[in-house]
């Protein structure tokens, strides 16, 4: 570690991957290191998100994985080139975290747990002198620009040399990312784009029946086609699952940005769903011709289609109970595109993440306030979404790195 002859200090606010990476860059300079966090521990959505097994980043292709990030894909591409999918992983190799690529390219650690890296990355930051402060909240500033903490003692104020906020979206209120940082922020006239769910379901008029039975059913495969805001045509294979309130699941997050979008400029959208991918439309329009024998049509469908279950259960939905006296072209035309009109994304407190946030724009290439100077910005507090598959993960850590660099660079001018 660098030893200064006059170190600063220095605030990280926000214990999630970008605080805490901006504490370890900052930190191996030689600067005195105070991070404080809002609830009893840090990394407590780190530790949720790797519950079903933590998914740490991606093996895709460098342009490819850039391509993710959508309208922002230029800017954290620069962020990716302080630390992209490779070095992360080499990252957690110094905790003794080896990591695989799974069959759909996405990375996990091999023991597939996010506790044994966030207690070793904690353990090592508290060894090298980061101070920790927990159920301290920031609420903004005093009137002379010292930090105003809440804590279970009542409020504190903290002047700090330089700031890095890294306060996280605003989908799990419960784990501290409540975007209660919005209006402190805009009151200091730093420009925000509105909060949005990313990585979201989406509400679905369901029947009484079809919703009490094949709520929770998993839908797959089945390939999803939709059209993008520019009016191109779009197609993705996947998985989905029915709940009561319409459908989510993987596929659903993949293409959520577009519907969501879609949704708020025109009122409406629609998704279709081909339930039998395996088939072309001429082999189900074969296959439906054939004679029932007095069977009932949804028996017919399992028999000659293999279409049972929830799929079976969903074109009755869509067609109605009258799908059997259907022509058998407009059922074979449903089962490979069949059309669900989507209402809502869910709420913001129960979607994955955010998109909306502070613009990139208020921010130098540093990550710091234009007009702030000293206060830099990390992680999903950022205007910047991306799809699940460890994306959000890794620029996350990417721009927690930026912003620690440009702390470092900010103080020694």
């Amino acid at each position: 570690m660098t030893a200064l002859q006059h170190p600063a200090r220095v605030a990280i606010i926000g214990g999630g991957p970008a605080g805490l990476m901006a504490a370890e860059i900052v930190r191996a300079a030689g600067h005195t290191v105070d991070l404080y966090e809002a609830k009893g521990s840090p990394g407590r959505k780190f530790l949720i998100a790797g519950k079903g097994g933590l998914n740490l980043t991606h093996s895709d292709p460098p342009a490819l994985f850039v391509s993710r990030y959508r309208e922002r894909a230029d800017a954290v591409g620069t962020w990716l080139t302080d630390f992209d999918a490779e070095a992360l992983r080499a990252w957690a190799l110094q905790f003794g975290v080896e990591t695989y690529v799974g069959t759909s390219g996405r990375v996990f650690p091999v023991d597939r747990k996010a506790a044994p890296l966030l207690r070793g990355w904690v353990r090592r930051l508290k060894d090298q002198g980061v101070r920790f402060h927990v159920q301290h909240r920031w609420t903004g500033w005093t009137a002379d620009g010292a930090l105003r903490l809440e804590t279970p003692e009542g409020e504190v104020s903290v002047a700090a040399d330089a700031v890095v906020l890294a306060l996280g979206g605003g989908s799990w209120p419960e784990l501290g990312s409540d975007g209660a940082w919005v209006a402190p922020l805009q009151a200091r006239g730093v420009d925000i784009a509105p909060l949005k769910p990313a990585n979201c379901g989406f509400d679905i008029d369901w029947t009484a029946y079809f919703r009490e039975r094949q709520a929770g059913a998993p839908l797959k495969p089945v390939v999803a086609h939709w059209t993008g805001l520019d009016g191109t045509a779009h197609s993705l294979q996947g998985e989905c699952v029915i709940t009561a309130n319409g459908i989510e699941g993987s596929l659903i997050y993949a293409l959520a940005a577009d519907l969501r979008d879609t949704l708020e400029r025109d009122g409406q959208v629609q998704l279709q769903l081909d339930l039998l991918p395996g088939q072309t439309e001429a082999q189900l329009l074969d296959k439906l011709r054939k004679p029932r024998q007095g069977r009932s049509f949804g028996e017919h469908l399992r028999r000659q289609l293999g279409l049972g279950g929830v799929k079976s259960a969903l074109l009755f939905e869509v067609l109605g109970k009258e799908a059997g006296q259907l022509p058998a072209e407009a059922v074979a035309a449903a089962l490979k595109r069949l059309p669900l009109s989507l209402l809502r994304p869910r709420p913001i407190d129960e979607v994955i993440s955010t998109a909306g946030g502070v613009r990139l724009e208020a921010l130098n290439e540093a990550l710091m306030l234009r007009d702030l100077p000293g206060t830099f910005c990390a992680g999903e507090m950022l205007d910047w979404e991306a799809p699940t598959g460890g994306y959000l993960l890794t620029a996350c850590y990417a721009s927690g790195v930026r912003a620690g660099r440009g702390v470092v660079a900010f103080l020694e001018r």
